[in-house]
């Protein structure tokens, strides 16, 4: 099991995760495609997520292998006095610890940031939770469903007024919020290597799902009003959405006046550039519901392939809506590394996502598959100080799991 990778942007950085489910493990899988040697701490029944089955691929959760690739995994039982006390070790020499428990929780383990400060100056303190460790809201847990409703996105999608509140399909709040700690952990680090000292990043669901209402803020602070949803339709520009085709759908991005006079060449509706309802951005926004129906109809005469082709040659933006299969075997997806297949040690062979971002110098990489519970419990011991001997009482006692 490599420790981090030598050629990653974040070689050398040791993440302690004290973090379950989505938000914090999106963290740590982050950095660790990055090259941080990321270890897991899970408590003696593993992190929930190994408990979202099914999916399963022989007996181990889809969704806990998804989170968990590239690090490597110890279980501790942080009730005994003998596991806090290694934990405390493990903090002692980290760069980084990421955790989202409840307000207090690492207080009591006397895992507090005032204390780890006092342990280890360098240490870059990541908290996540649902609202944010200071406000009215603090000590309120919190979820994606939650964090979503309450910054405003629910409010926003779906396919038009008056019809129930929509979720988008993502967990955005607890993906976004890992993405942004990453960035802040990042920046962090950064700051760290120049005067040795760490800091605190406190970021949350709530707020991570604040910024992705930029667009529909804009309208609300400049008109005093609050957006509501338009289906696949932009807030701000037109057309830039999805239509029905002769079988399926078609995204298509022709809002900007160049593009949409090029977009009525295509379709072969010349006449409606000349149409007051849709002579400018401004109108044909003015007058969404009318061109939409306008387009669908035009645009279902074709198949989505034709369309596509046709588009292509005139410089269109536009693109298939696709599902996850679909998208999972695209050959864009493919080229860029978005899909790999790693070894798992009791799963087998087992697929997942790549690393979004590409460093021409110092490449993430996706280097080895999720731990099973408590997988490198011995190894990490080890590297901390302890001895074999006394590495086999703690397990006995319970204080350490280890397959």
């Amino acid at each position: 099991m490599t420790k981090g990778s030598e050629n990653g942007p974040l070689a050398g950085m040791k993440v302690v995760e004290l973090a379950h489910i989505m938000a914090g493990p999106v963290c740590g899988l982050m950095l660790a495609d990055m090259g941080a040697d990321v270890i897991k701490v899970e408590k003696p029944d593993g992190d929930d997520s190994r408990r979202f089955v099914p999916p399963a691929i022989n007996g181990e959760s889809a969704a806990y292998m998804m989170m968990n690739r590239n690090k490597r995994g110890i279980a501790l039982n942080l009730k005994e006095p003998e596991a806090v006390t290694a934990l405390r070790r493990l903090l002692e020499e980290a760069d980084v610890v990421i955790e989202n428990y409840r307000m207090g929780t690492m207080e009591r383990l006397g895992l507090g940031y005032d204390e780890l400060r006092a342990l280890n100056p360098r240490l870059i303190y990541c908290e996540i939770s649902g609202f944010g460790r200071t406000g009215p809201y603090a000590q309120r847990g919190g979820f994606d469903l939650i964090a979503q409703g309450m910054s405003g996105l629910m409010s926003i999608t779906g396919e038009g007024p008056g019809r129930p509140p929509v979720k988008p399909g993502a967990p955005i709040s607890d993906i976004t919020a890992g993405i942004i700690a990453a960035m802040g952990v990042s920046a962090a680090y950064a700051r760290m290597l120049q005067t040795g000292q760490g800091q605190k990043v406190d970021t949350s669901l709530f707020e991570a799902a604040i910024t992705q209402t930029y667009w529909q803020s804009a309208i609300a602070f400049a008109t005093g009003l609050a957006p509501g949803p338009l289906g696949s339709a932009h807030p701000l520009n037109a057309p830039y959405q999805s239509f029905r085709t002769a079988d399926g759908w078609i995204n298509v991005g022709a809002a900007n006046q160049r593009n949409w006079l090029r977009f009525l060449e295509v379709i072969g509706a010349p006449e409606l550039g000349e149409d007051p309802r849709f002579a400018n951005n401004h109108d044909r926004m003015q007058h969404l519901a009318e061109l939409e129906g306008i387009l669908n109809e035009k645009l279902a005469t074709q198949t989505t392939a034709t369309w596509l082709d046709r588009m292509e040659q005139a410089g269109l933006p536009a693109g298939p809506v696709l599902d996850i299969l679909e998208m999972q075997a695209d050959p864009q997806a493919l080229a860029r590394d978005m899909i790999v297949e790693l070894e798992h040690p009791s799963a087998g062979p087992v697929k997942t996502l790549g690393h979004p971002v590409k460093f021409s110098e110092t490449p993430a990489s996706i280097r080895s598959a999720a731990p099973v519970l408590g997988q490198h419990s011995r190894e990490v011991l080890s590297e901390a100080g302890y001895d074999g001997e006394t590495i086999d009482a703690m397990i006995s006692a319970g204080a350490v799991i280890a397959p």
